[in-house]
C-alpha cells in the first residue's frame, strides 16, 4: 500500500465515477427502466466498462473486459464486483438504449452547470451567446449514411454527424443530436429552444432563411456567414465608425428574398459584414439581424465560433473514437455519450485545480494513475512543485557508467 500526503482510499477511477450520483443514477434506470429483463451487466457495470474503455483508450471488448477485470478487489471501490464478458458487455451494447446514456450527461450538466462557467468579462453577454456546430465521424460499416460517391472497391462506410450547441459562457456541450453524416446541418436549428436576446454564432453550412426570419421576429439574434452564391439586394449602407479596426470593408442593410412553406415568396431584412482578412488572403461576408452593435463587434461575435472547434479538438485528442465496440447505431452513440461524459468529468476536475496544467496533461496523468491510490487533485497539484524542490535545487549526479 502506498503511504503518503497524497494517499487516498479510493483510486483515481474510482474518484472520477464517484462524481456521479449513485442515487440520481439509481432514479434514471428507473425512470428509463434500463435494467428491465437484464440479469447481468445491470447499467453502473455498463457505464464503467464503457468509460474504462474510453479512458485507456481500448481498442477491442476483449481489451475492455480483461482489462478491467485484471484489478481484482480495487472494482470495489467502483461499486462493481463483477465484469461481465465480451458477449454480455456485447449485448449490452446492442440492446440498453443509447437515449438512458444521454439522460444521465444531461443531468451531470445540470448538476455541474455552475463549476461550469468560465471567469470572463462581460458574462451576462456570454450567457446570451450560443456556438452551434457539428462534427463528422467516420465509421468502419455502412451503418449510417455518410456523404459522398460510393468508393471504386465498393466497400461502403457509414458517418454520424454530432450537432453541438456550447454556450460560450461554458466549456462543454450544452445539446447534442445525432444525425446521418449526410443529413443537412440546417435541421438541427429547429431543434433548438433560445429565448429572445439570445445570440446564436454558426457557420454558413447552416443557411435556413426561414428559420432566420422566424428567430427575428421572436428577436432571436444569430451571427453566421453569407454563402458566396446567395442572391440579395443591398438597401442602405451603414457607417462604419473611424475607431473600426482596419479590414472592415462594407456594413449595409440588405433584402433576401426566400420562399416559405406554402412557397409564398417573403422578404428577409437583414445585415451584411465584409471583412477582409489580410493575413489568410480571404474575404469574409457576416450575415446577421443584429442591429444595434458596431460593426467591429458583429466580427468579434463570429470570431466566438472559434471556440467549439477547439472543444471538437479537444474530444478527439483526447478520446479519439477510431474503434467502437459495436457494429450497430445503438452501441456507436453510447460510446460517444459516454466519450463526451468522460470530457465533461474531466473538464469539471479541471476548473478545480490551481495549477496550470493543460487538458491533455490532466487526461494522461488520470490514464497513468487510473487504479493508484492516490488524490487526484492533490497529486497533480504537488508532484510538479516536489519534483522541482527535491531535484532542481541540488545538481543531477551522472552515475559512473555514463563516464568515458
Amino acid at each position: 500500500m502506498l503511504k503518503g500526503t497524497t494517499f487516498s482510499g479510493q483510486p483515481v477511477f474510482a474518484q472520477l465515477t464517484g462524481m456521479i450520483s449513485r442515487s440520481s443514477f439509481a432514479i434514471l434506470v428507473k425512470e428509463h427502466n434500463a435494467d428491465h429483463y437484464c440479469k447481468r451487466c445491470k447499467s453502473w457495470e455498463h457505464l464503467i466498462c464503457m468509460l474504462y474503455c474510453i479512458m485507456n483508450n481500448c481498442t477491442s471488448l476483449r481489451e475492455v473486459t480483461h482489462g478491467i477485470a485484471a484489478y481484482g478487489n480495487k472494482l470495489n471501490h467502483l461499486g462493481i464486483n463483477y465484469t461481465p464478458p465480451r458477449s454480455t458487455l456485447s449485448d449490452a451494447n446492442a440492446t440498453r438504449s443509447e437515449t438512458f446514456f444521454g439522460a444521465l450527461y444531461k443531468k451531470l450538466y445540470q448538476r455541474y452547470k455552475e463549476l461550469l462557467s468560465d471567469s470572463q468579462p462581460n458574462k451576462e453577454l456570454l450567457k446570451r451567446i450560443f456556438i452551434i456546430d457539428s462534427t463528422t465521424i467516420s465509421l468502419f460499416k455502412a451503418i449510417m449514411k455518410c456523404v459522398g460517391r460510393k468508393p471504386a472497391d465498393g466497400k461502403s462506410k457509414g458517418g454520424i454527424k454530432v450537432h453541438t450547441m456550447l454556450n460560450a459562457y461554458e466549456q462543454v456541450p450544452q445539446l447534442i443530436h445525432f444525425t446521418d453524416a449526410a443529413t443537412h446541418d440546417h435541421t438541427f436549428l429547429p431543434k433548438l429552444k433560445l429565448e429572445p436576446h439570445q445570440i446564436a454564432l454558426f457557420d454558413k453550412a447552416y443557411v435556413d432563411y426561414q428559420q432566420y426570419d422566424k428567430w427575428t421576429q421572436q428577436d432571436i439574434h444569430f451571427v453566421t456567414r453569407l454563402k458566396d452564391n446567395a442572391v440579395y439586394d443591398g438597401l442602405e449602407e451603414m457607417e462604419i465608425p473611424d475607431n473600426t479596426p482596419a479590414g472592415y470593408l462594407k456594413d449595409e442593410k440588405i433584402q433576401i428574398s426566400y420562399k416559405d412553406e406554402q412557397l409564398k415568396e417573403q422578404l428577409l431584412f437583414l445585415r451584411r459584414v465584409v471583412y477582409y482578412d489580410d493575413e489568410k488572403k480571404r474575404l469574409l461576408q457576416f450575415l446577421t439581424n443584429i442591429f444595434d452593435m458596431t460593426t467591429e463587434q458583429i466580427g468579434l461575435l463570429y470570431k466566438m465560433r472559434w471556440q467549439i472547434e477547439l472543444l471538437f479538438k479537444q474530444l478527439k485528442q483526447n478520446f479519439p473514437l477510431k474503434y467502437f465496440l459495436g457494429d450497430n447505431e445503438n452501441a456507436i452513440k453510447i460510446q460517444i455519450w459516454c466519450t463526451l461524459i468522460a470530457n465533461l468529468l474531466f473538464t469539471i476536475i479541471k476548473k478545480g485545480i490551481k495549477e496550470n496544467i493543460s487538458f491533455s496533461n490532466l487526461v494522461s496523468f488520470a490514464r497513468q494513475h487510473l487504479f493508484s491510490y492516490h488524490k487526484l487533485i492533490e497529486l497533480i497539484e504537488r508532484s510538479e512543485r516536489e519534483w522541482r524542490r527535491k531535484y532542481q535545487q541540488k545538481p543531477l549526479v551522472q552515475p559512473a557508467f555514463f563516464d568515458g
